[in-house]
């Protein structure tokens, strides 16, 4: 049921933002040299490594980590990535990542390759065995201030209440965090 949802909200994505998506490949492509889409390797469904694309919102040869890792992130933004960011613009290719399903619409977001910690802590409590989502139950209640030891446990939150009214409403409270840019910290 929830992979047909999935698909389902797929298809109505794609005839909503089939003008945004080419807006923003070609913001990209005029705002710094370098290819449209960046993939990165994130942590599926039983850790299993998968590519995400994400339109690039960082310039080229910037280091593999989470952003908040970075000294200075601001400095490795293109002109276009922090609006990209700040919108939540630069996942909208990960629509296709939802019909090739390494991803959900809803679901713990994919950790990078390299977030042992994060990674661990999810094994240990059994959320690894969840398909990671385009957006989550810790996305709408901290996204990138949260610690990892909160997400996690917002993460096994979710794993123990999942329901396709639960989707929902993390769908719907998705969309009001990414319309007031909610808890955006780049």
């Amino acid at each position: 049921m929830k992979r047909l949802f999935d698909l389902f909200l797929r298809l109505v994505a794609d005839i909503f933002l089939a003008l945004a998506l080419l807006g923003v490949a070609i913001l990209v492509c005029l705002a710094s040299p370098g290819l449209v889409l960046y993939w990165s390797d994130r942590v599926g469904k039983d850790n299993k490594i998968f590519k995400m694309p994400k339109f690039r919102s960082m310039l080229v040869g910037t280091p593999a980590v989470d952003t908040r890792l970075l000294s200075n992130p601001d400095a490795y933004l293109t002109p276009v990535g922090s609006f990209l960011r700040k919108s939540s613009l630069d996942k909208l290719p990960q629509l296709w990542s939802i019909i090739k399903g390494d991803l959900s619409f809803v679901g713990p977001r994919p950790a990078l390759f390299n977030q042992h910690d994060l990674m661990d802590l999810r094994t240990r409590a059994g959320v690894h065995r969840l398909k990671p989502g385009l957006t989550g139950w810790a996305q709408v209640n901290g996204r990138d201030e949260l610690p990892i030891p909160d997400k996690v446990a917002l993460d096994i939150e979710y794993l123990h209440c999942q329901s396709l009214f639960f989707d929902v409403k993390i769908i719907f409270m998705t969309a009001l965090k990414v319309l007031t840019r909610d808890n955006v910290s780049h």
